[in-house]
């Protein structure tokens, strides 16, 4: 039998910051998934969470905490994936390690994902849009904050955590503005910045408290603006452009959505899934293809390109012949 508590320690604190260099978030993903884990087999074995071992975190064990967060803890299927993910990296890691639980790590690599329900982004429209972002009240220094956020949000297209984690050396303010991103994966990114959303920047940062932290966005405490501050911010000034764009109140505002709508307006502008592959910072263009399925634009252009061929919507074509048929347009 081995100890758990020493590997999974080392896990958390040498592998993956140091070795893996995982982000900060990643990292805290991964703690609270083994902690959900950890109180979960304490409690089924009656032991407490310091005694347990690696042998007891097998495939049963891990199949009823899967099963427990899904019913009890009222997760999803993408929730669940996640702490799977983390717990099949623990499992890696033990393999150069601990070669006593070689077989247990087989097992548990071959459990398999749950399928995710791939749903069509949702998506701001420009009038939307311009309603969220005129909503903060540019009078009162939150208001000027907000606006600079909102702004930034959108027309970098940044993730919630790239946006709350922003230090105020990662702005440039010299002409042409840009934004220094540090993104998933440790990926880097800069981004040239719309005038209006510089200057959104730039009155914020004259109005910013000067003995705060170094984030470019403080709370009302003078600390870096959280997740869940943005949110509330997202969520109260969306409130508030109901009024201007009715349409509003009938959509779920997140902070995706508004990466999720600059990624749709930019590839309607370009027609060109690289770029907003680029802007948003994914590693492949494959996380990028979701924006083809949500624009029906996409389907007009092929429409139209089968038109001359007879083709008409609904009628069957093989594939290869279609792709033939194409290609020798």
């Amino acid at each position: 039998m081995t100890q758990l508590a020493q590997h999974l320690t080392a896990f958390l604190r040498e592998h993956l910051p140091r070795e893996r260099r995982a982000s900060v978030h990643t990292c805290d993903a991964y703690a609270y998934s083994f902690q959900l884990l950890v109180t979960f087999a304490a409690r089924r074995l009656s032991k407490r969470p310091c005694l347990l071992q690696i042998e007891d975190i097998d495939v049963p064990m891990i199949l009823a905490f899967l099963e427990h967060i899904e019913e009890t803890r009222g997760n999803k299927a993408r929730s669940r994936n996640a702490r799977l993910a983390a717990v099949k990296s623990f499992f890696r890691y033990l393999e150069h390690r601990v070669p006593a639980v070689l077989d247990q790590a087989l097992r548990v690599h071959a459990m398999p994902m749950k399928k995710i329900d791939e749903a069509l982004v949702a998506s701001l429209s420009r009038t939307e849009v311009q309603a969220l972002l005129n909503a903060p009240d540019r009078r009162s220094l939150s208001g000027i904050r907000d606006r600079a956020m909102l702004h930034l949000a959108f027309a970098g297209g940044l993730r919630v955590s790239e946006l709350v984690g922003l230090t105020l050396d990662q702005f440039d303010g010299r002409s042409p503005a840009s934004i220094h991103i540090i993104g998933k994966g440790r990926r880097e990114r800069v981004l040239p910045l719309w005038q209006e959303t510089a200057a959104a920047i730039r009155a914020w940062i004259a109005v910013r408290p000067k003995n705060g932290d170094t984030a470019l966005f403080l709370n009302n405490a003078g600390r870096m603006m959280t997740r869940s501050g943005f949110e509330y911010i997202l969520e109260k000034h969306a409130a508030a452009a109901v009024s201007v764009a009715p349409t509003l109140a009938t959509k779920s505002i997140s902070p995706h959505v508004l990466r999720h709508s600059c990624a749709m307006h930019m590839l309607q502008a370009t027609r060109d899934i690289r770029k907003v592959a680029l802007w948003l910072g994914h590693a492949s263009l494959q996380s990028t293809e979701i924006y083809l399925r949500a624009d029906p634009t996409e389907k007009l252009e092929m429409l139209d390109a089968l038109a001359p061929l007879g083709i008409k919507p609904g009628k069957f074509r093989p594939p290869d012949k279609l792709i033939a048929m194409l290609a020798t347009r």
